[in-house]
């Protein structure tokens, strides 16, 4: 016996969301040439793909809601979301300025061990021990991926695990929110929390003489391109992942995230010569395995509360 097709909403969602996984990693790309090849710093290029996020966004959202979409009923807890999406993507993309992009992906994905942990702590949401076990290897699988780039790129090797625990902590805000306002009017007030942060960031940075938070603009057409194409498809894509959610539930999307790190691997490939070492996809293995073991558990979970 054939297991059933799944609803066209759901099929749908979970296309939306393969694609989506497939190009965010582009944004990543651009970010990392941006500052290796056109020497911009990371935290520019930060400042750039927020600011550039609302300038994309902002008229599709007044043309399709009025200006009354900007109205939130809860602007501070949006735009305490854009502040740590911006310290999350200033962490990220110094990572992916020093270290090649597969092995910050492969890191990073330490972030759903890190919302599970944090809302059995702050949440009493239910953890057994085998979910804590999988978020245990799944830390050791980090490990193996941090260990040799740590002895190359030293404490930067360490910025994609901030980055993972700053993304869970805005994760953690989105469940606080819940449905309080509509998805663009989140991604609009979250661009802009995430370039006023940035720009004092990136002020205070450059006053204090750091390379990787000096001032410059676009030092041609082709790198301004680059920045508006970053800002659109971080605000864009973002949209599209959102949209998937309404379609199709967590435990059936949440594994496509994996996509990332394929797309990551193959871009980091093509554009810069980099490829994981066996030690490395040896860490990338336990990493997704790990996740996806906690993610089958939830939906165990999930379908013995609602039988």
């Amino acid at each position: 016996m054939t297991a059933p097709n799944p609803p066209q909403p759901v099929l749908r969602g979970m296309m939306l969301m393969a694609a989506a996984m497939m190009v965010l990693p582009g944004m990543d790309a651009i970010a990392k040439y941006m500052a290796t090849v056109e020497a911009m710093s990371p935290a520019q290029v930060t400042f750039y793909r927020f600011f550039f996020q609302v300038a994309v966004t902002l008229p599709v959202l007044l043309v399709l809601r009025g200006r009354k979409a900007l109205t939130a009923r809860k602007p501070g807890l949006n735009m305490l979301r854009g502040i740590l999406h911006g310290a999350a993507s200033l962490t990220f993309f110094v990572a992916v300025k020093y270290m090649p992009l597969a092995d910050v992906f492969a890191i990073y994905f330490v972030e759903p061990f890190i919302l599970t942990a944090l809302s059995a702590l702050f949440l009493q949401d239910r953890v057994g021990w085998r979910r804590w076990l999988a978020i245990l290897i799944g830390f050791g699988g980090a490990m193996i991926v941090i260990q040799p780039s740590f002895e190359v790129f030293g404490l930067t090797a360490l910025l994609p695990v901030l980055c993972a625990f700053l993304f869970a902590v805005y994760m953690f805000l989105n469940r606080a929110l819940g449905d309080a306002d509509s998805p663009m009017t989140m991604q609009i007030l979250s661009g802009l929390g995430g370039t006023v942060f940035m720009g004092i960031v990136l002020a205070a940075g450059n006053s204090a003489g750091h390379v990787d938070f000096a001032l410059s603009l676009p030092a041609n057409a082709k790198g301004l391109a680059l920045l508006v194409l970053l800002g659109a498809i971080s605000g864009y894509l973002h949209l599209l992942v959102v949209k998937a959610f309404r379609m199709a539930p967590l435990s059936v999307l949440a594994p496509f995230q994996y996509f990332e790190i394929i797309a990551a691997t193959i871009l980091g490939y093509v554009l810069f010569g980099e490829f994981p070492t066996l030690s490395k996809w040896t860490g990338i293995a336990i990493i997704v395995g790990s996740g996806l073991f906690i993610l089958w558990r939830e939906q165990r979970k999930t379908q013995k509360e609602t039988v």
